[in-house]
Parts: C-alpha cells; sequence; structure tokens
C-alpha cells in the first residue's frame, strides 16, 4: 500500500474521543483499548520461533506500508497534553544519569518485528523493548499489528528480534503473547492513535535438530519429526526390541502386469493361481478407451464385438447403462475414466465402457527401518527486559524537544536512490514540531527532521533523553509515516501519533501483564 497524503495546518485545543465499547457504545466516553490474542500456547509459540530460521528472517520484506504524507513545517498550534506530562524510566535508570558522550551509541532495546503480513507474506517492521512490570513489552507502530487497509490483525507468527544483523538473532527470538492498541485505531482508523505494545514470551535461541530416545520425543512439546533409515532384515532381527526404535513396515501391495501362463484359462483355473493375493497370479478385467480396446489382440486378452463375454469379464463391453446425474458428475470429474459418458435432452444419463483381460501378480513387499527420533532443540534466554533493557515512556511532553529515532529504514527515495539496506539499525537526531495529515485520520501528529524512508522505519522509536553511555532514554514516539517536506524528492520526515494520557493509558495495561515462558 502506498498513500501520498496531504499534511495540514495543526489546530490547538483539546482531544476529542470516541470511545466504544469492543460490541456496544458505552454511556460514558472513556479511554478504550483493544486485547488481542497473539498465540494460545507455548507449545504454538515454540513452533512459531522456529518458522523464523535465518532464512525466513532474510527473505522478510519491509511491510507495504510505505505512508508517504507531504509535509511542511509547522511552528505553532499541535497536539494538546490532555493530562500532566510524565515519564516511566527506563530499566536499570530508575536513577538519573549525569554522564554525556559525543558518541551516538546503538541502543540493544532495539530490532525487528517480524510477522506474516494480511497478504499472508513473511514482513518486517522496526521495534523496541519498553520497561514493563514483567520486562516483556515491545513497542512498536500500530499497522505492525492491525492492517487497517482489511480490517484484519498481523499477528501471526509475530516475534521480536532484538538487535537484528542480517539474519542473526543476538539476544533470542521472543514470541509475542498478546497485543494492545486504542479502539479508535482498529475501529476508526485513527492516525492520532496508531501505536501498539505486545507482550511477549520469554526469549529463545534455536539450537538446532537433536536426536532423543522415543520417551523424550513423545513429551516434547514443540517441533519434532521422526526419520525412518532402512536396515537389512538381518539388522531388524538382531536388534528389534519391542518399543524400541527399531520397527517393520509393510508396504502397501503392489500388482504388476505378467504374461499369462497358457492362451486361455477359466476362471476356475485361473483362481489356481490366486493364493490370498500374495505372490499369485489371477485373472481381471481392466476398464480401458475404445481406441485401446480395439487395439487389443483377439482371444484371451480382449473380447472383441459379437463375442460371448465369459463369466469373469463383468459388464459386456461397449454396452451402453443408464446412470444417474450424480455418477455422471463424478465419472466425468474422473481423469482416470476411460469410458464414454452420454446426456440426453431429457437429462438421461448413460455411460459405456470397454475391457480386455489380463494377468496380474500381486505381492506385499517387507522393509526393515530405524527410526530416529528427532527434536527441535530451543534454548530459554529469560526475560527481554533481563537480556537489553527496556526504554522508559514519556507521554505529555511539550514540542520542541530533541529526539534521537532508532529503526531500520529500507526501500528507495521518491527520486529512487537507495541508501538504506534495512539489514542494520540506522539512527538520526531532530526536534519535534507539529504536523496534521487529514487523509489518515490524524490531526495531532508530531514530525521530526529524519532522512529514513518509510519502508522498515515503520516502527522505529522516538527517544528522548537519550543516554549516550548507558543507551537508554525514553520512548517518546513511534515512527508511522514518513514525508518530502521540501519537494526534491527525498525523504527527510518522519512522523508519530503524540504520546498522551492515552498513550500511557494502552502502554499501563499492556506493562503489567504477565506472559511467561514458552519452555
Amino acid at each position: 500500500m502506498q498513500r501520498t497524503l496531504l499534511i495540514g495546518s495543526t489546530f490547538a485545543g483539546s482531544i476529542g474521543l470516541l470511545a466504544a465499547a469492543l460490541v456496544a457504545s458505552p454511556a460514558a466516553a472513556a479511554p478504550q483499548y483493544i486485547e488481542k490474542e497473539v498465540l494460545a500456547g507455548s507449545s504454538e509459540a515454540q513452533a512459531i520461533a522456529y518458522f523464523w530460521d535465518k532464512a525466513q528472517l532474510q527473505d522478510a520484506t519491509p511491510y507495504n506500508v510505505e505512508t508517504t504524507v507531504a509535509a511542511k513545517h509547522i511552528s505553532t498550534g499541535g497536539p494538546t497534553a490532555d493530562t500532566k506530562a510524565g515519564t516511566v524510566p527506563a530499566i536499570g535508570d530508575e536513577k538519573k544519569s549525569t554522564s554525556t558522550s559525543k558518541n551516538v551509541n546503538l541502543p540493544r532495546t532495539s530490532g525487528k518485528v517480524f510477522f506474516m503480513g494480511a497478504d499472508g507474506k513473511p514482513h518486517w517492521c522496526s521495534g523496541t523493548s519498553l520497561q514493563s512490570k514483567y520486562r516483556n513489552l515491545v513497542a512498536t507502530a500500530g499497522q505492525c499489528v492491525y492492517d487497517t487497509e482489511s480490517n484484519k490483525p498481523v499477528l501471526n507468527n509475530w516475534v521480536f528480534v532484538p538487535g537484528y544483523y542480517q539474519g542473526k538473532t543476538p539476544w533470542g527470538i521472543y514470541v509475542g503473547k498478546t497485543a494492545y492498541t486504542h479502539y479508535d485505531y482498529d475501529v476508526y482508523e485513527d492516525g492520532d492513535r496508531n501505536y501498539a505494545f505486545v507482550t511477549v514470551y520469554n526469549g529463545v535461541k534455536l539450537t538446532g535438530d537433536k536426536e532423543v530416545d522415543k520417551k523424550a520425543y513423545d513429551a516434547w512439546k514443540g517441533q519434532k519429526k521422526i526419520l525412518s533409515e532402512v536396515v537389512t532384515k538381518e539388522e531388524f532381527e538382531a536388534k528389534y526390541t519391542e518399543g524400541g526404535p527399531y520397527w517393520k513396515k509393510t508396504l502397501a501391495p503392489v500388482t504388476s502386469p505378467v504374461d499369462p501362463p497358457k492362451a486361455s484359462f477359466t476362471q476356475a483355473e485361473a483362481e489356481k493361481y490366486y493364493t490370498d493375493g500374495v505372490d499369485g497370479v489371477k485373472l481381471t478385467t481392466e476398464s480401458v478407451s475404445p481406441a485401446a480396446y480395439a487395439a487389443a489382440p483377439t482371444g484371451t486378452n480382449a473380447m472383441k464385438n459379437g463375442e460371448k463375454c465369459p463369466t469373469w469379464c463383468g459388464p459386456d463391453s461397449g454396452k451402453e447403462y443408464p446412470i444417474d446425474e450424480a455418477t455422471y458428475n463424478k465419472l466425468k470429474a474422473d481423469p482416470n475414466f476411460k469410458g464414454v459418458l452420454r446426456k440426453t435432452e431429457q437429462n438421461q444419463f448413460f455411460k459405456k465402457e470397454w475391457f480386455v483381460k489380463k494377468w496380474v501378480k500381486t505381492s506385499v513387499a517387507e522393509a526393515y527401518f530405524k527410526d530416529h527420533y528427532i527434536v527441535r532443540g530451543v534454548e530459554n534466554v529469560g526475560r527481554l527486559g533481563d537480556n537489553v533493557g527496556g526504554q522508559g515512556l514519556a507521554y505529555n511532553q511539550k514540542l520542541g524537544k530533541a529526539h534521537y529515532v532508532f529503526g531500520y529504514p529500507s526501500g528507495a527515495h521518491p527520486d529512487g536512490n537507495r541508501v538504506f539496506s534495512g539489514n542494520t539499525l540506522k539512527w538520526s537526531y531532530g526536534k519535534t514540531f507539529a504536523a496534521s495529515a487529514s487523509a489518515i485520520k490524524a490531526q495531532e501528529l508530531v514530525g521530526i527532521k529524519s532522512s529514513f524512508t518509510g519502508q522498515g522505519a515503520i516502527g522505529s522509536s522516538w527517544l528522548a533523553g537519550y543516554k549516550n553511555t548507558r543507551r537508554l532514554g525514553y520512548l517518546n514516539g513511534v515512527t508511522i509515516a514518513v514525508s518530502d517536506r521540501d519537494g526534491n524528492k527525498r525523504i527527510d520526515t518522519s512522523v508519530s501519533a503524540y504520546f498522551d494520557g492515552e498513550t500511557y493509558g494502552v502502554y499501563k495495561q499492556a506493562a503489567n501483564v504477565w506472559s511467561g515462558s514458552i519452555l
């Protein structure tokens, strides 16, 4: 999806809420949030973690929400705080730090969000680890959780990979459990509420396939498979134990044509060669096309027109039989049917078949196998916040503050110049200003100077008060769109929803939810 949105002047004033219950409108207007279950249980989560192996991670593409807005710098007016300004300290930064540095150290909290998009293909956005009670929270853009075009969640196979770099997962893979968005974004597609918070299970690292015994295999709740190794009959008889890893497999009966033992057989004579269908020979018939029937030799191998059909032959060859419409339709759709079908104007249905006689030998083959019980190994690496930390949260902040933006931009500028690969974490720096975009129903956005192209950068974290040595700050926005303000066909601005008291309300609901481990 690619939109070009016209940015307009921003008005000052309080935020008007369109709040409603999930099914019916409430009696009083109040913030409403939507909770979506990402997964049903831990065994499915293990399968999702293994879905995102290195190849799948590298095959994913930036989510196709290259939302470009036409914009201009607006220095007055803008979003209005709905309550008192506030902050939530970052993990490990509850005590103030006064150290400074000129170099920009990239935060460990930033990474990529991977999921199956509304188009059924693997995609990614940017995301960041956030402070929470159980150190298990990820912040990203709303469209990386819910697609307003198709009105469908994009939560299938949703994972967060902090520190992602060219298919590598240095701190593990964190499978999403529950996503939280604002009601106005899902229902009214309100761009002013385009943000999401997702709880994640404890992280895992994929340790590869390993062979275990059958007891461990049966108990394993994650992905697993059985590999059957062909062994000789002697190996099987020497090593097989009941309930052990060895077993015998019997293949389906194999039927092959053979030359008739003699020129002509009666049914009774033919039955002498049939021994319970095993290593025996029997006389049978086969339905063939009229052309194959005409080409068959006379005598024992075929019945020509005018010949009397022997008892073994079944229906008279070439004779037409009435059938019902359901049988007619079934045979018409069957590519193996060799006969002829006919339908009259009175909706009467007929079939005609031709048969030839043949000798066949039926046998049942035995093969011997050794089973190898394979499980896909995963290692619990613990909680997200314990491993990479978590940014704080700021809301109801004044415009004009400096922010760092961290994300994984990809895609080309409007002039075709491609400066970002999407493989590595990038940063930009600027001060926030007011903006609006009526095409996405967003009147109270904030903008920041940034050359990030929209694809891949959607969900990038805006960090205020970023402490370079501790790599921590306060999340005060996520990229939801980009803009070319000066019209030179080069992206120069990113925009975000304004984080206010309602943003904090959605965050607070998500920040107090436990997710646990998938192992």
